[in-house]
């Protein structure tokens, strides 16, 4: 799935886009910890930050210790997830990730009005509500994983910077999101720690 103009520089109109647009909201590896013991149901949704901090083990111990405790935990794939097709899929299968739990986008967007947590890891733009909202946006028209719809959601990235499509993300700002700031190998395994401690 090719999508026209993606990664290009956005058009002047698109400008504003790229100011942040508000305050973050941060959350800790306890306090994650403690939302992720409260839920039923938690969507992961993987990106090129998983790749490049090659945290794909660490996500799968915390999906054995989630599912271990009782809790729900499925995989959101986009198309475009990574630098080529296939590759959120192929870093999963390595670390040994069931393969039933991993769900393509059109299997899983509309569950997540009902998903207690979204954990984004390394993602950006494949959550960018831009591209349903705002027409100006250099993603706008591409499908994109509605993570928003979550109780929850949070975002684990090394810095507020831009995705690869250089523009700012509104998921960042919404109350529904807090960030957990961190290389992702890192961040997961202080995540899966707590989890084992409580």
């Amino acid at each position: 799935m090719i999508f026209g103009g993606f990664g290009a520089a956005p058009p002047p109109s698109a400008k504003k886009s790229e100011q942040p647009a508000g305050e973050v909201q941060e959350i800790d590896a306890a306090g994650l910890a403690k939302r992720l013991l409260e839920s039923k149901s938690v969507v992961i949704v993987p990106g090129y930050g998983m790749a490049v901090g090659r945290a794909q083990h660490a996500v799968h111990e915390l999906t054995q210790v989630l599912r271990d405790k009782g809790v729900q935990v499925r995989f959101a794939i986009h198309p475009v997830a990574g630098r080529l097709p296939g590759h959120m899929n192929v870093l999963l299968a390595e670390a040994n990730v069931p393969y039933d739990i991993v769900m393509e986008m059109d299997e899983i967007n509309h569950d997540f009005p009902s998903t207690d947590v979204a954990m984004v890891i390394g993602a950006n733009d494949i959550v960018n509500p831009a591209a349903e909202d705002d027409p100006s946006s250099p993603i706008a028209g591409m499908p994109v994983l509605q993570v928003w719809k979550s109780k929850l959601v949070v975002v684990n990235k090394r810095s507020r910077g831009a995705g690869y499509a250089g523009i700012d993300n509104p998921l960042f700002y919404k109350p529904v999101t807090k960030m957990l700031f961190g290389d992702a190998k890192d961040a997961i395994e202080k995540v899966v720690t707590a989890l084992k401690a409580s």
